[in-house]
């Protein structure tokens, strides 16, 4: 239910207004540095605070209960624990009763029998991501030298994503997101054909993401509109480099050995404090609902950090993978991919 991967396995717990959330990473290769400041970094940027961002402020320092001695992996199931030290439940008394229009409220509720957390909407708060962001600490440590990176293209139609999320917060309001995630330098056939395909993986990950609606790979939609004589990446090298990417670095399933290139569309954060009609679900009445709390006016502009380890977390899991079988040979043309490193930053 909660658990991703085969090698590289991750399994989330927590609720958002609960004592913490957290990650169990098991598959971690031994020997991998990781230090007291390792997750710094990302976490700060995973954080709240600007305008138009959540007012929550959470020191998301990432303890690690097992798994790490004298400053690298053992082995051994890596446990992170991230404590919720700012959590403000008041705000969400009448969630039960009265569901929040565009969250999980009324389908936790229905699905659990009312027995689901309701504060702050609880497993499916986008608190739990701060663990996410953790694991994909490691797992960029994993795939190194590959390099990982994403970043906002738009914000409410806006190239202008700040001014754009303060604006929708002074309206009680608030605006979807773009996001990109790009990678560089990852080896050739990463991935499995179908089921286990890169886009497959990846998608089941960033779906797992409550904010997002759509994800496309490449040109994605608008190789639609195109011709094979446009769409298609002419190779320019034995090595499989192309002359453009509209494939985003997937063929087959399999990473082709040029940039991947993916992005997701996220929806508007749907705590609002601009009144909506909604439904009471003790009388069967509509009524109006305004919520009040800490929200984000724009999920999207904390979502780079998070899909950079939805990435990194799906190309550890295929470079752990493809390790056994890189060891035993049998790659065409004597190309052969090394196993993976076992040593961080």
């Amino acid at each position: 239910m909660n658990g991703f991967g085969r090698i590289f396995r991750l399994s989330i717990f927590g609720e958002s207004h609960g004592p913490c959330v957290g990650v169990v990473v098991d598959g971690c290769p031994a020997g991998i540095i990781l230090g007291d400041d390792a997750f710094e970094a990302d976490m700060r940027r995973r954080q709240g605070g600007a305008r138009g961002a959540t007012a929550r402020r959470e020191a998301d320092v990432p303890i690690v209960e097992s798994g790490v001695h004298c400053g690298r992996t053992t082995g051994a199931p890596i446990l992170i624990r991230i404590a919720n030290t700012d959590a403000d439940s008041a705000s969400y008394a009448d969630v039960a009763r009265v569901p929040r229009p565009g969250h999980a409220d009324l389908v936790a509720a229905r699905k659990f029998g009312g027995w689901n957390d309701p504060r702050g909407g609880g497993h499916f708060s986008g608190r739990l991501t701060a663990a996410l962001v953790a694991a994909g600490v490691i797992a960029k440590h994993i795939v190194e030298p590959v390099r990982v990176r994403a970043r906002v293209l738009e914000a409410g139609g806006r190239a202008d994503a700040s001014a754009a999320a303060r604006e929708a917060a002074r309206d009680g309001d608030s605006i979807g997101a773009i996001v990109e995630c790009r990678a560089s330098g990852v080896p050739l056939g990463l991935g499995e054909p179908f089921f286990d395909s890169l886009e497959s993986q990846v998608s089941r990950l960033a779906f797992s993401l409550g904010g997002v609606r759509g994800i496309e790979f490449g040109s994605g939609f608008a190789c639609a509109r195109m011709r094979g004589t446009e769409c298609n990446d002419l190779y320019l090298d034995a090595e499989g480099r192309t002359a453009t990417n509209h494939a985003g670095g997937v063929n087959g399933g399999l990473t082709n050995g040029n940039e991947i290139v993916f992005r997701v569309a996220v929806k508007p954060t749907s705590s609002i404090a601009a009144r909506q009609r909604t439904v009471d679900l003790e009388t069967g009445r509509r009524v109006s609902l305004s919520v009040a709390g800490r929200h984000d006016a724009c999920i999207g502009l904390r979502m780079p950090v998070i899909l950079e380890a939805v990435l990194a977390v799906v190309l550890a899991d295929f470079t752990l993978l493809d390790a056994p079988r890189a060891r035993g040979g049998g790659a065409p043309h004597g190309a052969r991919r090394s196993a993976p490193r076992r040593t961080g930053r």
